[in-house]
């Protein structure tokens, strides 16, 4: 792998990843990744298809559990706890495909993120907690610039503002990491210059972990970058050095070729 930055030791580690492996039947997707997040820090993960970034995402997740190696977050071994034991460890994930409720309105999508951080399934009634639910929901879509959505179906909302709405699904939750997997998936130019507006006004202390395809996008909000391929690390720095790398852009290109 070729590291373009100099290593300095983060204050604290919120993710680390050691010697993390995966294989399906005798594919090996991923093959010994090692990688630590600090608190606070936004790191993208870059890679042509079949790069292994999905599969990593997944494991951090607790979607897939890997053949070996450990995961650790806010200093607890998560290596063998199921997704849905994530949020109580402060994590927060978004998907490829919306997983969004196009019948409910946008206030109601969010309230059932709150909902769902707490571990409650409740009809939407009101009462004093509920009430404050809402208003995070409220809250929160304001942060993702919807509040003129509130009471909008989601069927009816276009693609860029239901990527907006997930991110919001994420941000309501106050999570300690935030994982977005390929949220300019999709959109327009000019959608994904909203998303980049975004995604940069999130606040400080959340830590951002993003994978995505559009380089351009993760270069302009990630603070550290590390580029994928084949399942293993191949290349780690800031987005100037991405950018200047020779290897990831052979990478790249040689994707575009098959």
């Amino acid at each position: 792998m070729d590291t373009l930055a100099s290593a300095t030791e983060p204050t604290t580690t919120l993710l680390r990843l050691s010697s993390v492996s995966v294989a399906f039947g005798g594919l090996l997707a991923l093959g010994g990744i090692d990688l630590d997040v600090a608190q606070g820090e936004r790191l993208a993960v870059l890679g042509p298809n079949g790069a292994g970034k999905t599969t990593l995402f997944n494991v951090v997740a607790g979607d897939i559990r890997p053949s070996s190696g450990s995961v650790w977050i806010k200093g607890v071994d998560s290596t063998l706890l199921p997704s849905r034991r994530r949020p109580s460890l402060g994590v927060s994930r978004t998907y490829q495909r919306t997983r969004l409720f196009p019948g409910l309105t946008v206030e109601d999508n969010l309230y059932l993120a709150v909902v769902g951080r707490h571990g409650r399934h409740r009809s939407l009634r009101r009462s004093s907690i509920d009430e404050q639910w809402r208003i995070s929901a409220r809250e929160a879509a304001r942060a993702v610039w919807l509040t003129g959505r509130l009471d909008s179906a989601v069927g009816d909302l276009s693609h860029g503002e239901q990527r907006q709405l997930e991110v919001g699904m994420a941000v309501v939750t106050n999570p300690d990491l935030m994982m977005l997997d390929e949220p300019a998936s999709g959109l327009s130019r000019g959608e994904r210059e909203r998303l980049v507006d975004l995604l940069g006004s999130l606040a400080p202390d959340v830590t951002l972990l993003l994978i995505e395809h559009d380089m351009d996008v993760a270069l302009r909000v990630a603070q550290r970058v590390v580029v994928m391929a084949d399942g293993t690390t191949i290349a780690e720095g800031t987005p100037d050095e991405i950018r200047g790398s020779q290897l990831v852009h052979d990478v790249y290109l040689g994707s575009k070729n098959h």
